[in-house]
């Protein structure tokens, strides 16, 4: 196989169109164990790309680079996020802020990006898993007062005024203690 040079992944994985090019520049990239984030950002960026490809290079990346998987995951939960297909990416993007989340639970970008990728028309995703999910990350996050607030915008959103109003007075609390 070819040992592609530093420069020579970047100009594939940001204008290559050729599949199998990519996939032998990826492969040299792992095999000279490059863990540049910003490097592989160009190439989940690829517009040649089909989302089941970004996904496969993600998924690779992060298991053979697990000390970058948040940033990863949290990257692809994004591109998703901002790209719109006929599959709705939108349950891509949350997909992607649940594997941030786990792997590193105590962040709160995870939790609260994907209050931002709610589709309400569609119900996509589905309401109540982001806010099961947030409620897990109330759990784990060392300021969850953010949590509560964007908790409490999605219990109203599904007409359960009484949540609302207790996550509203939990993210109350936590804002005026010392300990905030």
């Amino acid at each position: 196989m070819h040992t592609y040079t530093r420069e020579e992944i970047r100009r594939c994985f940001s204008s290559s169109e050729d599949f199998n090019e990519i996939f032998d520049a990826f492969e040299s990239a792992i095999g000279q164990r490059i863990a540049d984030i910003e490097l592989y950002r160009l190439l989940f960026w690829n517009h040649s790309l089909t989302p089941d490809e970004v996904r496969l290079f993600g998924e690779k990346l992060a298991g053979e680079f697990p000390e970058i998987a948040y940033d990863i995951f949290l990257w692809l939960a994004t591109i998703f996020e901002a790209t719109t297909s006929t599959n709705d990416n939108y349950e891509l993007a949350f997909h992607y802020f649940q594997k941030a989340a786990q792997a590193r639970p105590s962040e709160p970008d995870p939790y609260l990006d994907a209050c931002d990728c709610y589709e309400p028309d569609l119900n996509i995703p589905p309401l109540s898993s982001i806010i099961e999910f947030v409620n897990r990350g109330v759990e784990n996050v060392i300021h969850p007062s953010l949590l509560y607030k964007r908790l409490a915008r999605l219990y109203e959103l599904a007409g359960e005024d009484e949540e609302a109003e207790s996550c509203r007075r939990k993210a109350e609390a936590l804002d005026t203690s010392p300990d905030a």
